[in-house]
């Protein structure tokens, strides 16, 4: 239990040396988007389902059981779910049939609308910083590209006029706290910061007493990556997220579960388990630009009712869209 504050160990705007190697912190200079913003920048790419249920359809053709049962198909390949799936066909099955309409059109169509409403009941898309100083704490497994998602929300915000601060709680990876550090060097906003295997829920703190002795509007705070299955880690996250309310009531506002968009049914038990142990309270869905599938955000926001709250759809710092549930649609069934 987090009882007081640890002296010394005072924040600082730098990671502090290490007394292990650092290994070098690979970071992306910020470029300019160059997907678009058009669709979320996912225009250029068919999520390849689209494809095989304009094959299943056909032009013209009227739907019958079987098709029914081949679009089934089509969506657990494409990464929506066997449960998602099945209730997905059985409504857009009676909503097709109730408009009258006749041909593969229409079975998208329906099958649209289905999707869109799921996406819409969970809340995906509406995302609020809310009153200062608003914490946003990250989770999520290693290499689903969070360090960077939390650089591109940062470049966000203060492109909207925004003031925030970076915050190092992965204290595990020393290379972790140089890739933030030279972030925020790149983005000119604080990194509040420890030295490697300093405790996670003392940088948190710093963090948010820094955060309201500046006023700041936002406080990103950063984690170690870490798989579902392991307990202690993610007793872990619960301890950061204790302290953290525990300065803040009502903090942290956001807790962005950001998950790789290719890793398919298995990024489904990712967020079952981080929202059990952390409280998840939105989603980040990276890569989305590089999945020929896609279908995880139906299943996330269907099964679990999690919204998805921004897409990255590419490397630039402009390359974090917030997702837009018709925009996904469109792509998602797109020919």
């Amino acid at each position: 239990m987090f009882r007081r504050r640890r002296e010394p160990e005072p924040p600082t705007e730098e990671a502090l040396p290490s007394s292990e190697p650092m290994a070098p912190a690979t970071v992306p200079r910020p470029t300019r988007s160059t997907t678009g913003s058009g669709g979320m920048g996912l225009r250029s790419r068919s999520s390849g389902l689209g494809a095989r249920l304009r094959g299943i359809f056909g032009i013209g053709a009227a739907a019958t059981e079987a098709t029914w049962d081949e679009v089934e198909e089509a969506l657990i390949a494409g990464d929506v779910g066997a449960e998602t799936s099945l209730e997905l066909v059985d409504a857009a099955r009676q909503r097709y049939r109730r408009s009258g309409g006749a041909g593969g059109e229409a079975v998208r169509a329906a099958l649209a609308d289905e999707i869109r409403v799921r996406l819409d009941a969970a809340g995906s898309g509406r995302f609020e910083l809310g009153p200062a100083p608003s914490v946003i704490l990250f989770v999520g497994v290693n290499g689903t590209g969070k360090t960077t998602t939390i650089a591109k929300l940062a470049a966000r915000l203060r492109g909207e006029g925004r003031s925030v601060a970076l915050a190092a709680a992965d204290t595990f990876r020393a290379a972790a706290i140089e890739q933030l550090r030279i972030w925020g060097e790149q983005l000119g906003v604080p990194v509040i910061a420890q030295r490697a295997g300093a405790d996670p829920g003392a940088v948190a703190f710093d963090a948010v007493a820094a955060a309201e002795s500046r006023g700041l509007d936002a406080v990103l705070v950063d984690t170690a990556g870490r798989l579902q299955n392991k307990v202690q880690l993610m007793a872990e996250l619960t301890k950061v997220r204790r302290v953290i309310e525990r300065r803040l009531p009502d903090q942290p506002r956001h807790v962005l579960l950001v998950l790789d968009a290719t890793t398919g049914q298995n990024g489904l038990a990712q967020a079952e388990v981080f929202s059990r142990e952390a409280g998840v309270t939105g989603i980040v869905l990276t890569k989305l630009d590089g999945s020929a599938k896609g279908g995880i955000a139906v299943a996330v926001a269907d099964q679990l009712k999690l919204p998805i709250l921004f897409a990255g759809v590419g490397e630039g710092i402009d390359d974090l869209a917030p997702f837009d549930p018709a925009a996904y649609v469109d792509w998602l069934l797109a020919a």
